[in-house]
C-alpha cells in the first residue's frame, strides 16, 4: 500500500477515483466518455451548476458573490487579480510569505504600484510576518493563506480596511473560513478540491468593473461570470471530478468535520517531529502549516537514507522542495490519519536503528 504525502497533484478518495474512472469509460449511461461529452449539453451544464452549489454550501458563500471555474491555475490569477482590480496610478498591498506570494507580487508590478507590507523572505520564509500595516490608500490587500514550500499558514487573517484578496490554493476546504471577510478568493483545485486543470474563483460582485483599463476577454472576471464558467470550453473532466470530491466532503459532514481530522493529523506528526531526536521542524511553531509539514534531520547526512527507508515502506512524496531540502509531508483532505500513523512509526523505527 502507498501512502501519498505528495505536495503537487492531490490525493483523492478511492471512491472518487472509482467513479471518475467509470465516467471515463461511460458517463451517466450516456454511451459517451466524460472526456468526449459536449460541455453544452444540459447534463453537463448541471455538473457545473452542481459543483457551484457544493462550493457555496461547503464554504457558506454569502449572497453577492459569484463562483466561477477557470483555467490557468493560481498562477494566472497572479495576473488576473491586478488586471481586474488595479487601475493606472493605483496601489495594491501584498504580504510576502513564500514563493507563490512573491510570484504574485512580481505579476502585480506589471500593472501598478505594489506595496509589500511585510516579508519573511530574508529569513527563508520560516514565519508569517505579524507587525505590519495595510495602507488605506491601496485598492486591495493580497495574502496567501498557506505556503506549500516552506510549511507556514495564516491561522488568523488580518482585519483589512481595504478589499482583501487571498490565494487559498493549498488549504481551501481544509478549514473553516468566513468568505464574507474576503472580496476575492482564488484556488488551484489540485490540493483539496480536485485534479489539476481547474481554478476556483469566488469574487464579490461589487468590486468588479471599477477600472478604465480594457481587459482581454479571457482575463475579464465579468465575462466568465456572465458565461457561467463556460465562456470558452471549460476543463470538463477536472470540474466533474471536483464535483465528485466535493460530494464526498459534504457526505463526511463538510468542512467542520474535515478540519478536525486535519488538525488531528497535523498534531500527530508535529508531536513526533518534536519528540524524535533525529528530526526537527523548520518553521516558527505558531505559524506551522496543517497542510504541508516541513522538517529536516539533525544530521543532514542521514536524509537520503531516511528517504529510501520511508519509500521502501510505502511512503510517497515526502522529499522537500528543492529550494528547502529535507522533507515535506502534505496532508490534504483525502489522506487518512492511518497514513500519518505509518509515517510516525517509520520515523520511530529509523530513530531506534540509529540510537
Amino acid at each position: 500500500m502507498k501512502h501519498n504525502f505528495g505536495a503537487g497533484p492531490c490525493i483523492l478518495p478511492q471512491e472518487v477515483f472509482k467513479q471518475a474512472a467509470q465516467a471515463v469509460l461511460e458517463w451517466d449511461q450516456t454511451g459517451l466518455s466524460i472526456l468526449e461529452v459536449s460541455h453544452r449539453t444540459p447534463e453537463y451544464e448541471e455538473v457545473v451548476a452542481e459543483t457551484e452549489r457544493l462550493v457555496r454550501t461547503l464554504l457558506n458563500v454569502p449572497a453577492g458573490y459569484s463562483v466561477v471555474f477557470l483555467q490557468g491555475g493560481a498562477s494566472l490569477q497572479f495576473s488576473m487579480v491586478p488586471v481586474n482590480l488595479l487601475g493606472d496610478g493605483q496601489k495594491a498591498a501584498y504580504l510576502d510569505t513564500g514563493v507563490w506570494a512573491n510570484k504574485a507580487i512580481k505579476e502585480a508590478k506589471l500593472f501598478g504600484e505594489v506595496a509589500v507590507v511585510g516579508s519573511s523572505k530574508e529569513q527563508n520564509y520560516t514565519f508569517i510576518p505579524k507587525d505590519y500595516d495595510i495602507p488605506k490608500d491601496a485598492v486591495y490587500f493580497h495574502c496567501t493563506s498557506n505556503n506549500t514550500i516552506y510549511g507556514t499558514e495564516l491561522h488568523a487573517f488580518p482585519k483589512s480596511p481595504i478589499p482583501m484578496v487571498c490565494d487559498m490554493s493549498s488549504d481551501i476546504f481544509s478549514r473553516q473560513v468566513n468568505v464574507a471577510d474576503f472580496d476575492l478568493i482564488y484556488a488551484g483545485a489540485q490540493k483539496n478540491m480536485g485534479p489539476a486543470g481547474v481554478t476556483l474563483v469566488i469574487v464579490k460582485d461589487e468590486i468588479l468593473g471599477k477600472i478604465d483599463r480594457k481587459i482581454p476577454s479571457m482575463l475579464d472576471y465579468k465575462i466568465h461570470i456572465e458565461g457561467q464558467s463556460m465562456y470558452n470550453t471549460p476543463p470538463v473532466f477536472s470540474i466533474y471530478v471536483s464535483m465528485l470530491n466535493l460530494k464526498w466532503l459534504k457526505a463526511k459532514g463538510g468542512v467542520p468535520v474535515i478540519e478536525q481530522e486535519n488538525l488531528a493529523k497535523a498534531r500527530a506528526l508535529y508531536a513526533e517531529i518534536d519528540r524524535n531526536p533525529l528530526f526537527k521542524g523548520t518553521c516558527a511553531v505558531e505559524d506551522r502549516s496543517n497542510m504541508n509539514i516541513c522538517f529536516v534531520m539533525e544530521n543532514p547526512e542521514l536524509e537520503k537514507e531516511f528517504l529510501k527507508f520511508a519509500e521502501d515502506r510505502g511512503i510517497v512524496g515526502i522529499k522537500g522542495h528543492r529550494s528547502v531540502g529535507g522533507f515535506r509531508a502534505s496532508m490534504y483532505n483525502a489522506l487518512p490519519i492511518s497514513s500519518v500513523h505509518v509515517l510516525v512509526d517509520i520515523m520511530q523505527e529509523f530513530a531506534e536503528k540509529h540510537a
